[in-house]
């Protein structure tokens, strides 16, 4: 008979030797959660990520996407870095690229996937061969709510998870299992009165506490949406090309922040302060070959263009950006022209005399 509380110890320490900076447990009981999930998909937040409700209740019901699943555990793996100013001063830079935090280094996918498998391995050395399954946002998993019943944070606002002794910048990640271990106290909410998050959206997309359009969102519309962009939505955008961070930017809590500099992290190809024009010119070739190993892949190089299109619309003035959205006018992709031609029009509304 195992000693499950001393195995639950023991499974923390070990997730924190891997470079997780907090492992919890919890039951995966989300009734509460599965509720608010079939609200947001019956309202159409979800936009056309039809995926989101293909898995019927598997995605709030862990023993029914992998059975016999009894515990989960959440582990946590922080990646912000103390450039909170550069940040904003690229964000107030119109010739400049902002590309999200969490995507200007490796696929974080790979990098707690593959700590979460040591994980595993390191628990069968101990009870022998287990039940378990491996999530790093790659299956119908409730991730944000299994993570605040694990006590890793509560579900802010914004959506995001947040701890009080490290903000909200950081990963997370599953081990379902039918290890039958103690669970943890869930995380409280400490969002009290504040709306920053909500107050500084550009495109308005937290409708409502812990409530988000997916459609609205400037995450969604530049990586999951695989169209057109709304026009609406197009001159809030600014230089947001991949991803956007505002809403954990102006988040009080991540004054408290860990700042891990994890090489895997690092900004890859300057992409940290990028020009807008110097990343129109890659080509397919280019792109595929810089974007390797990067969660930027999944826009493909017709979003990457469609995005940039949008942002050298929203650039100052200059002939260098004529130039470059000229350079895209015929491109095959009907939509990289049709944003091309948008953004040549806001151009040349802005053009001197």
């Amino acid at each position: 008979m195992h000693d499950w509380a001393a195995l639950a110890a023991d499974i923390k320490r070990w997730a924190e030797a891997l470079g997780f900076q907090q492992a919890g447990i919890s039951a995966g009981t989300l009734a509460s959660d599965e509720a608010h999930l079939a609200r947001w998909l019956a309202e159409g937040r979800h936009g056309s990520m039809d995926w989101m409700a293909t898995h019927g209740t598997k995605r709030s019901r862990p023993d029914e996407l992998v059975p016999g699943t009894v515990r989960v555990i959440s582990v946590r793996m922080d990646y912000g870095v103390d450039d909170d100013a550069a940040c904003w001063d690229t964000l107030a830079d119109g010739t400049r690229a902002y590309v999200a935090r969490y995507a200007l280094g490796r696929d974080y996918h790979k990098v707690l996937r593959a700590r979460l498998q040591k994980l595993a391995d390191r628990i069968a050395d101990v009870v022998g061969p287990f039940g378990y399954r491996a999530f790093v946002d790659s299956a119908p998993v409730l991730e944000r709510a299994l993570a605040r019943d694990a006590g890793l944070g509560w579900i802010g606002k914004n959506t995001c998870v947040i701890n009080t002794k490290a903000g909200s910048w950081f990963f997370l990640g599953e081990l379902y299992t039918d290890l039958p271990l103690p669970v943890d106290e869930p995380a409280t909410e400490h969002c009290g009165t504040c709306t920053r998050c909500i107050d500084i959206c550009p495109t308005q997309a937290i409708v409502a506490p812990n409530v988000l359009d997916a459609r609205r969102c400037i995450s969604y519309l530049t990586i999951e949406n695989p169209g057109t962009i709304p026009l609406e939505f197009r001159k809030p955008m600014g230089n947001r090309i991949f991803g956007c961070d505002d809403c954990q930017l102006v988040c009080p809590w991540n004054k408290f922040a860990q700042r891990h500099a994890l090489p895997d992290f690092e900004p890859r190809h300057g992409l940290d302060t990028a020009s807008l024009v110097e990343l129109f010119a890659w080509d397919e070739e280019e792109f595929l070959k810089r974007t390797e190993g990067s969660a930027i892949r999944r826009t493909g190089h017709q979003g990457w263009l469609r995005n940039i299109a949008v942002a050298l619309g929203n650039a100052p003035h200059s002939d260098a950006v004529i130039e470059a959205l000229h350079s895209r006018a015929s491109h095959p992709s009907e939509v990289v022209r049709e944003h091309v031609a948008w953004a040549l029009a806001e151009q040349a509304a802005k053009a001197p005399g």
